[in-house]
């Protein structure tokens, strides 16, 4: 790993997307090995306490007068109501469930706080690499990355806008694969609220939710605006794969940077 002095020369954007010079970025935040199947378990791991545990009534399909009737009828020993229609077994209809959920399966993944944050530089330093975010599939044409711009992109109040520099700086292609048409999901998922499903865009940081950019950039589908403080693996590596394209606001990159030092240092 490189040592957490040494800093990079990195090109600094302005909110019309023309350059404004440098920036220095520790070049440490790029030396993380990325790790696919440490942040697939983390991203499991986090996503598992989104889950609300469920269970059943416990006299669900039990309430009913049925009886077996015994031998010597010709017919199955189910239990069965006075006019012989079975009720009660699990394989009947309006029977019970053989094994239904219970509230008390445990359904949380647990992870270490060392392997969290382990998990997590892996994923932030796939960010900077540009093959791993080519190959999670975003479009970049000939964008350089890491994308730094200065603190007036937090400042941008309408959609139409954002869209604007994301094409003047080359993103051209990246809108038009989460603009293009929706995946329909197959079976029983698409009744139940999550018929379609979207692509995921770039991930903007700023340094404050107050920003007017968390609200312009909402407007565009797949498009998260998050703080350094609530930036999570399942952010930078959604689905549990690394090499999300990610956008930085100057100040929000140098808080990113005192989270991440804390995190090497510790």
């Amino acid at each position: 790993m490189m040592s957490i002095q040494e800093e990079l020369k990195i090109r600094l954007l302005k909110a019309d997307g023309e350059e404004d010079g440098e920036a220095s970025l520790p070049s440490f935040l790029m030396a993380f090995e990325v790790e696919d199947y440490l942040i697939r378990r983390a991203f499991l791991a986090q996503q598992s306490r989104r889950l609300q545990p469920q269970g059943r009534d416990p006299m669900a399909g039990k309430r009913t007068t049925a009886e077996s009737w015994g031998v010597g009828y010709g017919i199955a020993r189910v239990p069965r109501t006075e006019r012989g229609v079975a009720r009660f077994a699990p394989m009947t209809v309006k029977g019970r469930l053989a094994h239904p959920p219970r509230v008390e399966k445990k359904i949380r993944k647990n992870i270490n706080k060392k392997e969290y944050r382990k998990a997590f530089l892996s994923a932030l330093s796939a960010t900077f690499n540009r093959e791993i975010v080519k190959k999670r599939g975003h479009r970049l044409g000939e964008v350089k990355i890491p994308i730094v711009f200065t603190q007036d992109i937090e400042n941008l109040s309408k959609t139409r806008e954002v869209i604007r520099l994301l094409e003047k700086i080359g993103l051209d292609k990246e809108l038009e694969r989460i603009y293009g048409r929706p995946k329909i999901r197959g079976g029983k998922s698409k009744w139940r609220g999550r018929r379609l499903r979207r692509r995921v865009g770039p991930l903007i940081i700023v340094s404050s939710m107050k920003a007017s950019i968390v609200k312009s950039a909402s407007g565009i589908p797949g498009v998260d605006v998050k703080t350094p403080n609530r930036v999570s693996v399942m952010d930078l590596a959604p689905g549990g794969h690394p090499g999300r394209l990610t956008i930085w606001s100057l100040p929000a990159l140098n808080k990113m940077v005192e989270r991440v030092r804390k995190y090497v240092a510790g």
